[in-house]
């Protein structure tokens, strides 16, 4: 009788730390700092060694030390980016339900964003700006309006990368297409390193399907053919992508442009303007030109 009454008590022990846990975790998922503190002050004085303590000081600071003061400058913006990231992140993750993570983040995201809103655009430090700070709150909206205060912003490989997927977040793929076009011309490093941040099922498999047929040099600035080829494997996207800005000092813009103009013609079945458009592209990529070919034979057999 005495064992069992000593396991009961052992159960009621081990609960208790949980119930003081949970009692912590309850007002951080509100954001209610006043509350979490107390709760904290508990747990910390019943369970001074607890291992989720220093994580949960971590997050109820964060939520006493919320500012809305624009920030002084780059620096100030950088090193409470950096908090943001190797401190706040990392002790969220360890205590809060994984489905809570990134909610909880969001507002101090948002924080950063609105206090970045006056630091004007500088292409050195690209990263010191609002709009990807917007984009990690999950605003696309926001993000648009932050790029569209940058001069020529369409010219710029950050703040083009910023928009397209602020364009992909708020309208989805068919919105973004001519802007992936424009960004793979301009940024093919940018372009590679976007598609799987978007993470959708058509782009990663097209970019798959790309990998492995499009005969280039077998690296990163390949991409910039990227558009040229989805016009040949996809002419559908020819009304979408004829909206792209055209680079006409990059081949592989000018190709995607002949590419669009050759499909016009075929539908309209201009049979002496196709001869020398078709050369053209040739000269262009060759091996592209032979995948295009290559279809129009399918087509007419």
């Amino acid at each position: 009788m005495q064992q069992t009454t000593m396991q009961q008590l052992d159960i009621f022990a081990d609960s208790h730390d949980v119930m003081l846990r949970n009692d912590v975790l309850a007002p951080l998922q509100r954001r209610d700092a006043t509350a979490a503190r107390t709760a904290l002050a508990l747990l910390a004085a019943e369970y001074p060694d607890d291992g989720a303590l220093p994580a949960m000081t971590v997050l109820v600071r964060e939520l006493e030390s919320t500012s809305t003061a624009p920030f002084a400058d780059r620096a100030a913006l950088a090193n409470a980016r950096q908090h943001l990231e190797d401190v706040v992140t990392p002790a969220a993750r360890r205590v809060l339900p994984a489905q809570a993570v990134q909610p909880w983040l969001v507002p101090c995201w948002r924080a950063l964003a609105a206090r970045a809103a006056s630091l004007a655009f500088r292409a050195t430090e690209a990263d010191s700006h609002a709009a990807p700070l917007w984009l990690l709150a999950g605003d696309g909206a926001a993000a648009i309006d932050a790029v569209e205060g940058i001069e020529s912003w369409w010219r710029v490989p950050a703040p083009l990368a910023w928009m397209t997927e602020a364009r992909y977040r708020t309208g989805g793929l068919d919105a973004a297409w001519p802007l992936l076009a424009e960004l793979a011309w301009l940024a093919p490093v940018r372009f590679a390193a976007l598609l799987p941040r978007l993470g959708d099922a058509l782009l990663d498999v097209l970019r798959r399907r790309f990998d492995a047929e499009f005969s280039g040099a077998g690296e990163v600035d390949d991409y910039a053919w990227f558009p040229a080829w989805l016009l040949v494997v996809k002419p559908a996207l020819a009304g979408r992508l004829s909206e792209a800005r055209v680079q006409r000092d990059q081949a592989a813009s000018r190709a995607m442009a002949l590419l669009g103009e050759i499909l016009r013609r075929e539908h309209q079945g201009d049979q002496h303007e196709l001869i020398g458009l078709r050369q053209e592209f040739s000269r262009l990529h060759a091996p592209l030109f032979e995948v295009y070919m290559a279809t129009r034979q399918v087509q007419h057999r």
